[in-house]
């Protein structure tokens, strides 16, 4: 199959890594040659984290410049620093919330203003799909489920061949019971987030 070469990117904390693992056993299951890569920042909550999956005939799980089709950011100043990875033809899934760095809370910087980095990453890319994907995670019931709100939200855009039912296997064979209907909860509100965004 043709190739796919999806990005994602967050700070510590946030759950990306997960959600590159758990897209990967789901296109296992579904017989998808598949290679992943990660990229760890500061070992500490709050470090950059990036990690990339090849899906399809590829040679290398390494995503270069300028090669992601798909860029999945869970926080927009770090979607806004991966913008390397993209080209014209990138569509760009988004967090909106914020989540600012150490240095910004300390008052030794501003956060850049959300709208100033929405209109970068959109003026370099085929297409942005803005999700507040915080918001969601807390109504499904667990604020740490931001990584299951960027996963659905990356199965409702339909640029991969992933079907939602075997996301949703792949996520409850993984998750500890206390979790899963949260989880679930916040796979589907990504969905539905992203299936109604207007292009």
């Amino acid at each position: 199959m043709e190739s796919k070469r999806i990005v994602f990117v967050g700070v510590g904390g946030q759950g990306n890594l997960l959600s590159t693992r758990l897209l990967g056993e789901a296109c296992l299951a579904a017989g998808i040659p598949v290679m992943a890569s990660e990229i760890h920042g500061m070992a500490q909550r709050g470090g950059i984290v990036e990690s990339a999956l090849v899906m399809g005939d590829a040679a290398s799980p390494i995503v270069s410049k300028g090669e992601a089709d798909i860029l999945v950011g869970f926080e927009p100043l770090e979607t806004l620093r991966a913008i390397h990875k993209c080209n014209k033809d990138t569509v760009v899934i988004t967090n909106i919330h914020p989540l600012p760095p150490f240095t910004v809370a300390i008052g030794q910087g501003a956060y850049p203003d959300i709208k100033r980095i929405l209109d970068l990453v959109r003026a370099h890319v085929c297409s942005l799909i803005t999700v507040d994907g915080d918001k969601l995670a807390a109504r499904a019931g667990n604020p740490l489920s931001l990584n299951m709100v960027m996963l659905g939200a990356l199965i409702g855009s339909r640029l991969i061949p992933v079907h939602e039912g075997l996301l949703k296997e792949t996520i409850s064979k993984t998750t500890k019971q206390a979790f899963l209907k949260s989880n679930l909860k916040a796979f589907d509100l990504g969905i539905a987030a992203s299936t109604s965004f207007s292009r």
